[in-house]
């Protein structure tokens, strides 16, 4: 059961939707910690709607109509993504802004460490993962006409501190860590990079590989992406190596060597290569400004999840992960302050 009008939201497809007739069924898909998603079913066709979240929601947040913009971008692009087919800004449809996308039957892998898989298997999956996140930051922005999808230059101070505005709005309790990051990121910002497409949330879950091969079918949940810099977007990847799987999805304690899984160097050396970019010297940085966002994206969860407009069941448990994410980029910068260099093995 949703709380989506159905009737009226099948007159809408019919009209704006190629192929759609038959009978509607909806289905919630799970997983999503953000935009509320939803299988469609009418006929022999499937579909997928995401939405923004009713409520109260953060400034600037939960812009569905720029993921339906950066997906229509790059259909014909390197970069795998669903077949976008329209995009429903009257919220007097569904009570929120929407769009629909092809259903992709792929598989979906939330645990990184690939359990049940044979080495060279979790090898295949996470070269493919190089060259996907390799073919985002290579797309031409002038070809695809995402040069206005962002501002250019200043993205790392833009982003620390549109991101620290968000966490200060949706704190829920003090995190003595997360202060700290504030303080250390504004007083270490490194030289500004290269400006590029990025996704934003290029984690193992957000891509959907083909059911029996270690081929990418689609990159999605693109809710942040925008025009920045590219060693962001890796450095948010490279974070895998960095946490546990206590603390968010992590692969710290595995032994990857057994598993057939690249290091973090390994990693970031096929992206290099197939990028044609380097990886940054303050690699740190990027390690530690991208645990404070993702802290500050878990504390927002949280708050969501306090007002009752959260978009998982799950959420409250997801969002308390905010204090352990924060904690553990505390102690890699802390480790930089210390002269130990961090934890990062590039």
């Amino acid at each position: 059961m949703t709380d989506i009008n159905t009737p009226r939201l099948a007159d809408w497809l019919r009209e704006n939707v190629e192929d759609f007739r038959g009978a509607l069924r909806i289905t919630t898909l799970t997983g999503g910690q953000s935009n509320p998603t939803y299988r469609i079913d009418a006929d022999t066709h499937r579909w997928v709607l995401r939405r923004k979240p009713p409520g109260a929601l953060l400034a600037s947040a939960h812009a569905v109509d720029r993921e339906f913009r950066v997906l229509q971008a790059l259909q014909r692009s390197d970069v795998p993504v669903p077949r976008v087919h329209a995009l429903c800004t009257d919220e007097t449809v569904i009570g929120s802004m929407f769009y629909i996308m092809d259903f992709v039957e792929g598989r979906t892998f939330i645990d990184p460490s690939l359990p049940g898989m044979d080495p060279s298997e979790r090898l295949a999956i996470y070269q493919e993962l190089q060259r996907v996140l390799a073919a985002i930051h290579s797309v031409d922005i002038h070809k695809a006409g995402l040069t206005d999808f962002g501002r250019p230059g200043n993205y790392l101070a833009r982003q620390r501190d549109r991101w620290a505005k968000q966490y200060r709005t949706s704190q829920t309790e003090t995190i003595s860590a997360m202060d700290n990051l504030i303080d250390w990121l504004h007083a270490n910002p490194p030289p500004e990079g290269d400006t590029t497409l990025v996704h934003g949330d290029f984690r193992i879950d957000n891509v959907l590989f083909h059911p029996t091969e270690p081929r990418a079918l689609a990159v999605i949940d693109w809710e942040l992406s925008t025009l920045g810099n590219p060693e962001v977007d890796l450095a948010y990847h490279a974070m895998a190596w960095h946490l546990s799987p206590e603390e968010f999805r992590g692969l710290r304690g595995h032994n990857l060597t057994s598993l057939g899984i690249p290091s973090e160097a390994e990693q970031l050396v096929g992206w290099s290569r197939l990028s044609g970019r380097s990886v940054p010297n303050d690699w740190v940085y990027y390690l530690v400004f991208n645990m404070f966002r993702l802290a500050c994206i878990l504390q927002g969860i949280l708050a969501r999840a306090k007002q009752g407009n959260a978009a998982s069941d799950d959420a409250e448990k997801t969002g308390q992960r905010a204090r352990l994410i924060a904690q553990a980029g505390w102690s890699l910068a802390s480790a930089r302050i210390d002269g130990a260099g961090g934890e990062s093995s590039v």
